[in-house]
């Protein structure tokens, strides 16, 4: 090296050297957020969120995580404009800035690599799909429900949760709720004896295909992308009677969704009552003067009703009945039940509909790793058990179904029942 070049490397040398003293001796100012002082949260234990479709619902669900001390909404995704400026003025009024980010296309936002997980409340069209998705960026995930349009999707979103170790909870919130938790508590302890059979409201029982609406002129994507709002739906015509969120391919394209809709929370906890959250019921019979009706492996029987439920229980009723003990229960909080006796412990009463205990699960499973009540694996088996009596519903017959292998045996109509065909680019 010559004497130049050697005294110009010095020269930087010692030039740099003095900056990062300057630097270093500057004094530094953090606020009392960031290291957690006067209360509030460390960034460092402050989980960052997006939120996806933020229509009604979503609209509800993002209100609760607002409150939540440890989260932080950076940014939201919907296909409507007006959803899109509502939410982000909802954010920024929260936190007294403008920093939240609104997108279009909710693969934008998944792309930031500063979000930890996302709040999917999209119509159920695309609930699967962007979960299987988000997962696949490294989200974790709060899913709305239903959370699957058919059996296979119901295996593809399991699967790739395992695959990916990524957090998931499905909106079914009343696994957090006191007195549903404490009327399944009665009927896995044996406080029931023997249970014999559960009792689910199902909301509605219609399976008829979705069929297609009259064209409108489509508007302008800023006000709405209408191929994102198909996403993997079959391409149709624009029609905004379609944009109600609660629309076309709900569940296997049944519009309605047969017994989806409040059989994602009511069956749910009819599984959840009889362990069965890793598996689904063996038998479905077609609908019988109001009702339809499933058998587990067990013999524990599923008894699907939209009617003869005691009067003030409230939306989402369910009913457990034992050898020795029944217990009925729904959304207004009371528990009525064949004994006195059986409502020894029970806590404060609360009404079925706030999601903050279930969102707080989620978020405490997303810094411990841990599985949430309502987990990929226990969404998984619930919508079987939906999808099953819907195809069971639709084809007007009984049917036996196989939870291992997850098939109809010997039954190819049925069979075909179990997926349908995604649109591109939307397909795994």
């Amino acid at each position: 090296m010559s004497a130049r070049v050697a005294r110009l490397s010095r020269r930087r040398f010692f030039k740099a050297a003095a900056a990062a003293g300057a630097v270093i001796a500057a004094p530094t100012i953090v606020s009392a957020a960031a290291v957690g002082k006067d209360g509030a949260v460390a960034a460092s234990d402050r989980i960052t969120l997006g939120a996806i479709g933020i229509g009604n619902r979503g609209s509800y669900d993002l209100g609760c995580i607002l409150w939540e001390p440890d989260v932080r909404v950076v940014a939201v995704a919907d296909v409507r404009g007006r959803n899109r400026k509502r939410a982000k003025d909802k954010v920024d009024g929260k936190y007294g800035n403008k920093d939240c980010v609104p997108f279009i296309d909710f693969r934008e936002l998944l792309a930031r690599s500063d979000i930890d997980a996302v709040l999917i409340a999209t119509g159920p069209n695309w609930h699967a799909t962007a979960s299987i998705i988000a997962a696949k960026a490294g989200k974790d995930v709060y899913c709305e429900k239903p959370c699957t349009k058919n059996i296979v999707q119901s295996l593809e979103l399991a699967a790739a949760f395992r695959r990916t170790a990524r957090v998931f909870q499905g909106g079914m919130q009343r696994r957090n709720l006191p007195g549903f938790m404490f009327a399944v508590d009665l009927a896995r302890s044996g406080r029931l004896g023997k249970l014999r059979a559960v009792h689910a409201h199902p909301g509605g029982m219609g399976t008829r295909m979705s069929g297609w609406m009259p064209a409108e002129p489509q508007p302008a994507r800023e006000e709405v992308d209408w191929d994102m709002y198909l996403g993997p739906a079959a391409w149709r015509p624009f029609n905004k009677r379609l944009l109600g969120g609660f629309n076309f391919e709900k569940g296997g394209g049944m519009v309605g969704g047969g017994v989806l809709e409040w059989g994602s929370h009511c069956v749910d906890l009819c599984q959840w009552a009889n362990d069965a959250d890793s598996t689904a019921p063996v038998e479905y019979l077609p609908a019988e003067k109001g009702q339809t009706s499933a058998t587990y492996a067990n013999g524990v029987k599923l008894v699907i009703r939209g009617g003869g439920w005691l009067k003030g229980m409230g939306s989402c009723p369910v009913r457990f009945e034992g050898d020795t003990g029944w217990v009925e229960t729904g959304d207004n909080g009371d528990l009525v039940v064949s004994s006195p006796d059986l409502l020894v412990g029970m806590g404060a009463k609360l009404h079925g509909y706030p999601a903050n205990n279930h969102l707080r699960d989620f978020f405490n499973c997303v810094k411990t790793r841990g599985e949430p009540l309502a987990n990929a694996n226990v969404a998984c088996h619930t919508h079987i058990a939906c999808h099953a009596t819907n195809i069971s519903l639709f084809l007007g017959r009984k049917l036996a179904y196989d939870p291992v292998k997850n098939v109809f045996p010997r039954d190819a109509q049925a069979n075909r029942l179990r997926s349908e065909a995604l649109r591109d680019p939307w397909h795994f």
